[in-house]
């Protein structure tokens, strides 16, 4: 039950942080800025060929820039090991977190995109995938590395 309430805590967290109209990472004071929604904004017009949704970002390079994309892979690779840990084990499991990350990131970006002040990109469904897969690793070298010291430990014991 638990397991089931910290992966529910972090997609409201990251969804939180996804409605929050012009957050910046580096001001705190930003994070509970009251939501906007875009009422212009539909999902043809995110999602259409040509669209925001498929260009790259028209900010600089900055601070604020690195802070965002790290918070992105960040939130992201913990979503995915806690979505991991809450599927039954069987093979595959890696690849059930992996792609059930991926679409939560895409309807995550699609989120923002219908709020002022926020954009929601292509890219980002990348970079927070990046994010999931990276920390899935993580968490498989950790428990191969794990398995293998066990077996070691239950050779030497024999």
């Amino acid at each position: 039950m638990l397991k089931k309430i910290a992966v529910l805590l972090m997609m409201l967290s990251i969804t939180h942080f996804s409605h929050t109209p012009h957050l910046l990472v580096t001001n705190p004071n930003s994070w509970g800025n009251a939501s906007a929604w875009d009422h212009n904004s539909t999902l043809w017009s995110i999602l259409k060929p040509g669209s925001d949704f498929y260009t790259s970002y028209s900010y600089g390079f900055n601070l604020e820039f690195i802070l965002r994309k790290i918070a992105h892979i960040s939130f992201f690779g913990v979503l995915a090991v806690l979505i991991y840990w809450n599927l039954k084990e069987k093979p595959g499991r890696y690849v059930r977190a992996g792609l059930l990350l991926a679409c939560f990131a895409f309807l995550d970006e699609i989120h923002q995109a219908f709020i002022i002040g926020r954009d929601g990109r292509i890219v980002d469904v990348f970079i927070d995938s990046f994010g999931g897969v990276l920390f899935l690793f993580l968490l498989y070298k950790t428990k191969l590395k794990r398995a293998l010291a066990n077996e070691y430990v239950s050779s030497i014991k024999k």
